[in-house]
């Protein structure tokens, strides 16, 4: 696998142990030219890193050593972890995000992406279930790496986690209002997937809720992030219980 270097100075110098390596968590840039984000991840005022750049031509640049804390994740959570860097590798993608004309991501970049993540799951033993975007540990904050990110190509290839339902199942209770009882059992599934349902803030409860559910969306329902929880989402939060336990 071919790569670049391009060192960041935004890392924890204390050296990890590989064991502690346990998650791989997608992010994008979120800039308009990649340059800029290129020297956002190398500035030292920034505070921000990653250990892997895709650029939007494919190539993978280095920007921490594998073994080094690099600051991507910031506050975050995922079921027993709380601040992911320290048990993380960070991979950002180039892509101006949801700011900025918000984009599907390249043939080039997949398939980087792709040979990047099945070394590190070899290399770290890492389940696929560890496998994140950086929405689902910091729902209140992110977006990334959004719902044009291909989770279900990925989760083919044993990179992440996807439901094993049917399109026509789908589509049938797509939209379909549930009971406040039903709404509870949702929220009580992301809590068994992984994700925090307690807010990091002082965001209003609901705030919370809904922000967990576009997170939830982005991730698990691509083709409507409406913040609304319907019998689509339930029953995938259902199927999905089975697969992160």
């Amino acid at each position: 696998m071919r790569t670049t270097l391009n060192y960041s100075p935004n890392f924890d110098t204390t050296k990890r142990k590989s064991n502690q390596i346990k998650f791989i968590i997608f992010h994008y840039t979120g800039m308009i030219k990649e340059s800029e984000a290129i020297k956002r991840l190398t500035d030292i005022k920034s505070k921000v890193s990653c250990h892997y750049l895709i650029k939007n031509n494919g190539e993978i640049v280095v920007m921490v050593p594998d073994l080094y804390e690099a600051w991507h994740a910031g506050v975050s959570s995922w079921k027993n972890y709380k601040f992911l860097n320290k048990h993380s590798i960070g991979i950002e993608i180039s892509n101006p995000g949801h700011d900025y004309n918000y984009k599907k991501f390249s043939k080039k970049q997949t398939q980087s992406l792709k040979k990047l993540s099945q070394f590190l799951i070899k290399k770290y033993r890492i389940n696929q279930k560890n496998i994140l975007g950086h929405s689902d540990i910091a729902p209140t904050r992110k977006k990334d790496p959004g719902e044009k990110f291909p989770w279900k190509y990925f989760a083919k290839l044993g990179i992440g986690k996807w439901h094993s339902l049917s399109k026509r199942i789908l589509f049938e209770s797509r939209r379909k209002k549930i009971s406040l009882i039903d709404e509870k059992k949702f929220f009580k599934n992301l809590k068994k997937i992984g994700y925090s349902t307690k807010s990091p803030t002082k965001l209003k409860k609901d705030q919370f809720l809904r922000l967990i559910t576009y997170a939830f969306q982005r991730r698990f329902r691509q083709q409507v992030i409406n913040g609304k929880i319907d019998q689509e989402c339930l029953i995938i939060s259902q199927n999905l219980v089975k697969k992160f336990n």
